[in-house]
């Protein structure tokens, strides 16, 4: 992998990990097209920058992550919300760690589950338009356990864990300002679980963690960083105003590009 290559990706996971359009499809796209999709390191890289985007949800979110004087409950209780939700996704993915390993190798699984949740997102704002005549509100642990399960089904490959958390969210009757920025939050200590397993593993199976990866490591972390700062505070913008309609959309194409490609026979491969 090149510099140049890795700022590609890293822009890549800085765009779409928080918007609920897959950062796998695009990743499987962007590492396909340049010929590096079947890299151990890849693989490792593309999930290892992840870092990068959470560090972006804690700056933004600075408040909410540190504690507050005079009051420690409210920072303790959030953090509690966070481990409450993260719990689900730990205990399924480890119990069914095998499978899921099966459907990451399914390119054709991304495409289908790309379009699918494309198709329900051009009705959401109509199923859960309610949400919207309530006001910020604190999500309750029994919410919060609620969210984690919806997270487990974006370990298909192609739901994206925006979107699963996002919809589980809105289940709860937040409103999609709170539905979201919930999702953000779920995702520091999702994403830093799957980060370190996935560079423990790439080690363990013999990687090696020399100057030249520490160097696409730390570009890619950076750029990921900046990139998703911005990412995240356009879609909060985007998504009060619009809505999840033109993700729906965006959603179905891409994932009608992917099948398209992977059923002529295009060198596709899941990162």
């Amino acid at each position: 992998m090149s510099i140049i290559q890795a700022i590609i990706l890293a822009i890549i996971e800085g765009i779409t990990e928080f918007l609920p359009i897959s950062s796998t499809g695009h990743m499987i796209i962007g590492s396909s097209l340049m010929g590096i999709a079947s890299d151990p390191f890849t693989k490792m890289f593309t999930v290892a920058i992840q870092f990068g985007a959470i560090l972006s949800v804690i700056v933004l979110y600075w408040r909410k992550f540190l504690p507050k004087s005079g009051n420690m409950q409210e920072t303790f209780n959030f953090y509690l919300k966070l481990i409450v939700a993260f719990i689900p996704a730990a205990v399924i993915g480890f119990l069914l760690n095998d499978t899921i390993d099966l459907l990451l190798e399914r390119v054709d699984v991304v495409g289908y589950a790309l379009i699918a949740g494309g198709i329900f997102f051009l009705y959401v704002d109509k199923i859960f338009h309610k949400n919207e005549t309530y006001s910020d509100q604190n999500i309750s642990y029994p919410s919060a356990l609620k969210v984690g399960f919806f997270q487990t089904i974006a370990m298909v490959p192609g739901v994206s864990r925006s979107a699963a958390t996002i919809i589980g969210g809105l289940s709860q009757k937040l409103n999609k300002k709170t539905a979201a920025e919930f999702s953000f939050f779920l995702a520091v200590p999702t994403m830093f679980a799957a980060t370190l397993y996935k560079m423990y593993k790439f080690y363990d199976e013999g990687g090696s963690f020399g100057q030249n990866e520490v160097t696409l490591l730390i570009i890619g972390n950076i750029v990921a960083f900046i990139v998703a700062i911005l990412a995240i505070k356009s879609f909060i913008s985007f998504l009060t105003k619009n809505g999840f309609k033109v993700f729906g959309y965006y959603r179905i194409v891409v994932g009608i590009i992917i099948l398209v490609l992977y059923y002529m026979g295009v060198g596709l491969s899941v990162v």
